[in-house]
C-alpha cells in the first residue's frame, strides 16, 4: 500500500513551485489533494491532469483574504468531511533592502501574506483535521526563520513567526493526535530564487552569477535544494511513519553553514 493511501490533504499555493512539487509527490503516493492558488495561469495548467476531479481538486483562492479562504473551505467540505493534513505553503519573498530604507507597505504586505494566510488556513482546517486518526499540519518556513536573512528582514521575520506558530500549535493540538511541524527549505532551485538573486545583485551591484555561486556555497553539500525534496519531506511528515514527530523545525537545506 502506498504511504499516503487515501489520505486527504489541503495544500495552499499548490499550483506552482514547492506547492506543485508537493502535490505531485502526494498524488504519486496515493493521496487526495485539494489545492488552491491565486495564479490563474498555473491553475489552468492543471486542467488536463489525469487525476483532476478524481483525486486532485483545484480551486482559485487568494490565501491572504480571509473571506476567500472561507469560501475555499466551504467547497472542500462539499467533497470531504475530514482532512488528514494541511500544508501551509503560501509565502512571498518580500522586498530587498536594508530595514531603514524599506517602505512600510512592503513590510506589512509581506507579514500579512506570509503569516496571516497560515492563520486563516489553520483556523479553518483544525475542525476537519480533528476528525482524522493521525492528523498533520505542516508549515513551510525557511532557513531564514532560523538564521535570519540580510536584506530581507520582513521575510525573515515572517518565517520566524511561522516557527513560533508551529511550536505553539504542537502543544495545543497534541491531545487531539494532531502533529504540527515546520519545514525549512534552504536555497531552492526555481523561479523565486532567480528573482531573489536578481534583486540582490541589483542592490549590491554584483553579478547574478556571483550571487548564485555564493548562495550555493552557503551549504555544506554545495548543492541546490530541489522543490521535490520539500515535497518528499512533507509526504513523510504526513505519513504514519512520522506518527510521533511533532513540534519540530526540520531543515531541508544541505546543512546551511551561513546565511549572509
Amino acid at each position: 500500500m502506498k504511504s499516503l493511501h487515501n489520505k486527504k490533504i489541503i495544500i495552499s499555493a499548490g499550483a506552482s513551485g514547492i506547492g506543485l512539487a508537493t502535490t505531485k509527490v502526494c498524488l504519486s503516493r496515493g493521496a487526495y489533494v485539494y489545492l488552491c492558488d491565486i495564479n490563474d495561469k498555473s491553475l489552468k495548467k492543471l486542467n488536463k491532469h489525469p487525476l483532476k476531479n478524481k483525486r486532485l481538486f483545484v480551486y482559485e483562492c487568494d490565501a491572504s483574504n480571509e473571506e476567500q479562504v472561507s469560501l475555499f473551505f466551504n467547497k472542500v467540505k462539499k467533497k470531504t468531511k475530514k482532512i488528514d493534513a494541511l500544508i501551509n505553503n503560501v509565502g512571498i519573498a518580500g522586498p530587498t533592502g536594508s530595514l531603514e530604507k524599506l517602505k512600510s507597505k512592503d513590510w506589512e504586505k509581506t507579514l500579512h501574506v506570509d503569516v496571516n494566510s497560515h492563520f486563516y488556513f489553520t483556523k479553518k482546517a483544525i475542525p476537519l483535521i480533528k476528525k482524522s486518526k493521525n492528523g498533520s499540519i505542516i508549515n513551510i518556513s525557511s532557513t531564514a526563520g532560523i538564521l535570519g536573512f540580510p536584506l530581507r528582514s520582513p521575510y525573515a521575520a515572517s518565517k520566524w513567526a511561522i516557527i513560533g506558530i508551529t511550536k505553539t500549535l504542537a502543544m495545543e493540538l497534541g491531545r487531539f493526535n494532531i502533529r504540527v511541524n515546520a519545514v525549512c527549505p534552504g536555497t531552492i532551485k526555481g523561479d523565486r530564487m532567480k528573482r531573489v538573486i536578481r534583486d540582490k545583485a541589483k542592490f549590491t551591484k554584483v553579478s547574478t552569477k556571483s550571487i548564485e555561486k555564493d548562495f550555493i556555497s552557503m551549504s555544506s553539500m554545495k548543492k541546490w535544494i530541489m522543490e521535490e525534496d520539500i515535497g518528499k519531506m512533507c509526504s513523510f511528515l504526513i505519513s504514519d511513519d512520522s506518527s510521533k514527530v511533532s513540534g519540530q523545525v526540520i531543515s531541508v537545506d544541505g546543512h546551511t553553514e551561513r546565511n549572509d
